[in-house]
């Protein structure tokens, strides 16, 4: 995956792209695979895109990508030159796109990419734990460490005599020193990888010690699951639920604590509509950048430009800068976040109760928390 400063000084460079939003792969006849593939083809030509873009794109959507259906892939083109190319472990949001124009699409990259959380699993017994660094939207984890303690004398002792109490004391000492080198490998990915949540299942004595051990950084950050996921024929729905809600409920924070940021002061920390983004991030004002999932399709449009100030309304703009031409906006507001060093999060509409209709409401206006208040001018 291309990091952030990469994929800024990418978005930069001159186009024209070609772009494909699509399912990945998967487990399909090949006789309906080959008809999607000519059908991937047409649908580029249809967008303009040159025959070398076409030919790249579909060499490289042709292969396996590894990741299990469904998915979703996102693929970008430039002079016939593949430059990203990223699969999601994750249902495509929204319709297949295809697009060719002055600059890529990467709204439909940046809906999977911000999600993508990164936590700690942690499924604790009392001889040791299984810890996993995992990333929402994607299939196998980052990192995977095997906590294996000592297994004398575990078995639970039967309450009776003081040689059984002893025993039980003794038992309670190697659990808790288990719990301790536990804590100490948890603390440690946490120290490194700052995920946004630990999720704890397992034995229910071993996290009770294991809760008892962590420091207050990873503590702060657990979420308990009560199942033990690591007895045999464990079922892990527990595990998994916990897991998805804790992620939404982790994106569902950092949308209140923008909208939170930008309102401080008086509003003055903050810009809201697509005037006040757009003059916000002519100046790379913006540190962060809320933009709605209906402005994908809204019709509104903007000017791309080919260096900074990035975007204009049309109305001219000041520098040496050259017009790319009129982009969609929510593409054009996108761009120049990311080239400017902003981070961009793509609010997702709530998804109707099983046998609503979906709102089909306006999409809501653009909104930038800023790296410093409205009425100063930038730091030196």
């Amino acid at each position: 995956m291309t990091d952030r400063s990469d994929f800024a000084e990418l978005l930069a460079q001159p186009g024209p792209w070609t772009s494909a939003y699509i399912d990945g792969p998967g487990d399909q006849p090949t006789g309906t695979e080959e008809s999607r593939q000519r059908s991937v083809r047409e649908r580029l030509r249809e967008a303009g895109a040159p025959e070398a873009d076409v030919e790249a794109m579909a060499d490289v959507l042709g292969a396996s990508t590894g990741v299990p259906s469904p998915s979703a892939r996102c693929v970008l083109v430039r002079a016939g030159r593949v430059e990203v190319d990223e699969s999601f472990a994750d249902a495509r949001r929204g319709p297949e796109r295809f697009h060719h124009g002055p600059i890529p699409e990467v709204l439909p990259l940046l809906r999977h990419r911000e999600t993508e959380l990164a936590y700690l699993v942690v499924e604790a017994g009392r001889e040791g734990a299984e810890i996993r660094l995992e990333r929402a939207g994607r299939r196998a984890p980052e990192e995977e460490i095997e906590v294996e303690g000592d297994t004398g004398r575990l078995a639970k002792v039967k309450a009776g005599n003081m040689s059984q109490a002893r025993l039980q004391r003794r038992a309670e000492n190697v659990w808790m020193h288990n719990m301790a080198e536990v804590a100490d490998a948890v603390d440690r990915l946490v120290r490194d990888h700052r995920p946004s949540f630990v999720v704890l299942a397992g034995d229910i004595r071993a996290r009770q010690l294991l809760r008892e051990r962590l420091a207050p950084a990873s503590s702060e950050l657990v979420v308990d699951v009560d199942a033990h996921t690591r007895a045999p024929g464990a079922d892990d729905d527990a595990l998994e639920e916990t897991i998805a809600a804790s992620v939404n409920s982790r994106l569902q924070e950092r949308i209140s604590e923008a909208e939170d940021r930008a309102a401080a002061d008086g509003g003055s920390r903050g810009a809201r509509g697509t005037t006040a983004v757009l003059a916000a991030l002519q100046q790379a004002q913006v540190d962060e950048l809320l933009l709605d999932a209906k402005l994908l399709d809204s019709g509104e449009e903007l000017e791309a430009l080919d260096a900074p100030p990035w975007l204009a309304d049309g109305s001219g703009f000041a520098g040496e800068a050259t017009s790319l031409g009129a982009v969609p906006a929510a593409e054009a507001l996108a761009r120049a976040a990311l080239v400017t060093g902003a981070s961009v999060l793509v609010v997702e509409e709530d998804e109707p109760d099983p046998g609503e209709e979906r709102d089909e409401r306006p999409p809501r206006e653009p909104v930038a928390v800023l790296r410093w208040p409205k009425d100063e001018s930038a730091p030196a």
